[in-house]
């Protein structure tokens, strides 16, 4: 089902906003379904300052330190990947092992029952 909604009812939606009532609540309180509705009245009319907006006030240093963090969080991606690659590695040397051995290494580790006539 579609509504329309005429000026008066949308100015005074922005209206309400602008007083300080957010958009969900606004919407809610007037059962409007859509939910960039409001938003699109609030375009509308000019309103865009009502969006909320987050302000990032940052200290002198602040950003090196991003910067220095972001450069720690790729060398630990970095890291990461390499020994993921080791390990898939070592994944498929035991396989083959195994295959080889016709034995299961991994269990046998486990349990402590590996022979040193295999070694």
């Amino acid at each position: 089902m579609y509504n329309r909604y005429n000026i008066c009812f949308k100015e005074k939606i922005v209206q309400e906003v602008s007083s300080g009532s957010s958009i969900n609540e606004v919407s809610r309180r007037y059962g409007i379904k859509g939910g960039a509705t409001v938003q699109c009245w609030i375009k509308k009319f000019g309103r865009e300052d009502l969006f909320n907006k987050v302000v990032r006030i940052e200290m002198k240093g602040e950003e090196d330190r991003l910067k220095l963090l972001e450069k720690e969080l790729q060398a630990a991606k970095i890291a990461l990947a390499e020994k993921t690659m080791v390990v898939d590695a070592l994944e498929i040397l035991i396989e083959k092992a195994n295959r080889h051995y016709e034995t299961d290494f991994k269990k046998k580790i486990w349990t402590g029952t590996v022979s040193q006539a295999h070694m």
